[in-house]
């Protein structure tokens, strides 16, 4: 599983709600991997480095690749516990002076006059369709010239673990163009195959990504 495909990995309500990562970030084992997101890399290797924000950044893995290739990040998460495990988990890796943290619900997220060069969520699932509001908040906090990423799951059979609710709560990467403002070009609208293990069962699942740029 990658590091932290949030909303996807229960079956119970309370994981649409800070409560529940609370309770699952509060144990010592890692719940992730600790490895970036594989389309995070496949995306952002190519920009150039600048200030980044990473909504919904759990244990912090993607906040850390982004500050050893560079990058200034703030990780925002709606779980405090998830924020303490990521800021300790960046000063493990010697990136702590690179990065910053927000705890802040992606739902009620309002720039408020602040900019990055970045914005990026993956794998945050709102619920009954909510990442359109989202996506649309997101951008708001991306400067001129930067760039939004937005990686999720494509509603697929292969979950077959899943609640109804959170089925709903997939996405398919052109159902989030709408909520661009004027000044924004999509760059990459697709779904794009992916092959996981779960439970020792190999699975074909298609993550659905959105890559726009701020042009004005």
């Amino acid at each position: 599983m990658s590091a932290h495909e949030h909303q996807l990995a229960g079956d119970h309500a309370d994981l649409f709600e800070p409560p529940g990562w609370d309770e699952r970030y509060s144990g010592q084992e890692k719940v992730w991997s600790g490895n970036p997101n594989p389309q995070l890399v496949a995306e952002a290797a190519g920009l150039r480095p600048g200030t980044a924000l990473d909504v919904g950044c759990g244990e912090g893995g993607d906040v850390i690749w982004l500050a050893r290739h560079g990058w200034t990040v703030t990780g925002a998460d709606f779980s405090a516990n998830g924020l303490a495990r990521a800021a300790r988990h960046a000063e493990q890796a010697g990136v702590a002076d690179r990065v910053d943290w927000w705890q802040v619900d992606a739902r009620t997220f309002a720039a408020d006059g602040r900019s990055y060069d970045l914005v990026t969520t993956h794998y945050l699932h709102p619920p009954e369709g909510g990442m359109v509001q989202v996506a649309g908040r997101l951008a708001e906090a991306v400067a001129a010239g930067g760039h939004l990423l937005i990686v999720g799951h494509a509603p697929s059979e292969a979950f077959t673990q899943l609640s109804a609710s959170q089925h709903r709560a997939m996405f398919l990467a052109e159902q989030l163009l709408p909520a661009l403002p004027d000044g924004f070009d999509a760059i990459v609208v697709e779904q794009r195959p992916r092959t996981v293990i779960r439970g020792g069962v190999t699975v074909d699942i298609q993550d659905s990504i959105l890559l726009a740029r701020r042009t004005s």
